[in-house]
């Protein structure tokens, strides 16, 4: 699998998961929120109608059983008394206390139209645990609850016939947070079926043709141009693949077109190169004549060595796995020094790329005498070296010699051969299969050539 659909992969899913995780987180919050609420409802409601049970019977008992009421009444959750004023001074008119007081005014009767106050608030987590326990009960609730849950405190207070007042105070805890282990089965079961629904949507919608297209570049990269892409997947890349068939297609042909002309150009040179060296040879002085004939032969050189430059960058050949060390099988000579037999393999065009190390080798052998090459897997690259005894080239002209026709005067005389077309090529053949050459002068003395191409199903390099 292609590195950027994998990596595309894993970010997506990694992003469902977080988004998944957080509306679960969401929906958990929203869930022990409206728990907690309808916990307080029910204490509420169960408080409310036992304090408007306790009114009724001590409204209707005798004085001296009041007492006895309140006592059987108040447990450890809830807290009976009877005292001549209130407990709660003023009323309290939010929603919880009015539902609480018309829930004691329905229980009481229609009839009822005294005094009842109710307030309700929370209660700090240093009050914790709740009154009238005994000491047994409060250290089991304090473990319960460890101590870390505040809670909801709510007192009424009921104004009874007589003048005394019913005064009722319960509290309860706020409801934990539960995380239930089944809870983590549907959590799961979602993560897996949106992961496989994900990954299968960008296997076949996104990641197959971005891979499909990741490939194909490369290749363009490397020359082994192919046919149109099939344009598939969503909108945003199809529009990518259509404008990548678009740009192979003008570059295609904008290199066909440019090699064609130049190829044609040279080649109509030779018929005129022909005549006028025939007209030379007619020429009655002697100086005259072999000054046009070694003019003339120089241009014929030139026409033919324009004609290689256009074969160099614009033959058609397959590219296909080869080894490095066949592409200098062929070049056999006492003055080519292989020091590396390490088995190395390139995807690259055996004919362009041996002709292309063929002109580094020739190159050096003609200005240092003797070409030494060896190379070495470097990283991602195959990385190939060709040394020199020669002069060298100055440093400023390092990249300049690159130029087609570019010659150098001061350390590559024009006597010594060559129309300046040998690294041009090169250089062409090699960015053409994704790779690049550097040149630089050796300390020791003598000119460095470094080609590095991209090893067999790696990315391409550029220059």
């Amino acid at each position: 699998m292609n590195p950027f659909a994998w990596r595309l992969r894993t970010q997506i899913a990694l992003l469902v998961l977080a988004i998944l995780f957080a509306a679960q987180a969401l929906s958990l919050w929203l869930f022990v929120d409206e728990r907690s609420l309808a916990v307080q409802a029910a204490i509420g409601a169960e408080a409310a109608g036992r304090a408007a049970n306790v009114a009724q019977l001590i409204e209707g008992a005798p004085y001296d059983l009041h007492d006895q009421i309140v006592q059987a009444a108040t447990s450890p959750l809830v807290r009976f008394e009877l005292s001549e004023l209130p407990s709660v001074t003023h009323g309290q008119h939010d929603d919880a206390g009015g539902a609480v007081e018309a829930r004691v005014r329905a229980l009481l009767g229609d009839d009822y139209s005294r005094d009842i106050r109710i307030e309700v608030h929370e209660i700090e987590q240093g009050l914790l645990p709740l009154p009238n326990l005994s000491p047994e009960m409060a250290q089991m609730h304090a473990e319960m609850m460890r101590g870390t849950l505040a809670a909801i405190e709510m007192e009424l207070s009921i104004a009874l016939a007589g003048g005394n007042w019913l005064n009722v105070a319960t509290r309860f805890e706020r409801p934990p947070i539960q995380w239930l282990r089944a809870s983590t089965v549907p959590f799961a079961l979602t993560a897996a079926f949106l992961l496989l629904a994900s990954f299968w949507f960008l296997l076949t919608r996104l990641t197959g043709p971005l891979n499909t297209l990741a490939e194909a570049s490369e290749r363009l990269g490397r020359g082994a141009g192919e046919g149109p892409l099939l344009v598939i997947g969503p909108k945003e890349v199809r529009d990518l693949i259509a404008a990548f068939n678009t740009m192979q297609d003008r570059l295609t042909r904008f290199v066909s077109d440019r090699t064609q002309m130049l190829a044609a150009l040279a080649h109509d040179l030779r018929s005129p190169l022909t005549a006028l060296r025939v007209r030379a040879e007619m020429v009655d002085d002697d100086e005259t004549r072999a000054s046009l004939v070694t003019s003339t032969e120089e241009m014929q050189q030139m026409v033919e060595a324009t004609l290689d430059f256009a074969k160099g960058v614009g033959q058609h050949e397959e590219v296909r796995t080869t080894d490095i060390g066949e592409l200098f099988a062929d070049l056999v000579s006492p003055n080519l020094i292989l020091e590396s037999n390490e088995a190395l393999t390139v995807l690259v065009k055996p004919i362009a790329m041996r002709r292309a190390v063929r002109n580094l080798t020739d190159n050096a052998i003609r200005y240092g005498k003797v070409a030494r090459v060896h190379w070495r897997k470097s990283d991602s690259v195959a990385e190939i070296c060709v040394e020199d005894a020669g002069p060298g080239i100055p440093d400023k002209d390092l990249r300049a010699v690159f130029g087609p026709y570019v010659r150098l005067e001061t350390s590559r005389s024009r006597d010594t051969g060559g129309h300046g077309l040998g690294l041009s090529i090169a250089r062409s053949i090699i960015l053409e299969h994704g790779g690049s050459i550097m040149l630089s002068n050796m300390v020791e003395g003598g000119l460095r050539a470094v080609v590095r191409l991209p090893l067999q199903g790696q990315a391409s390099l550029s220059e």
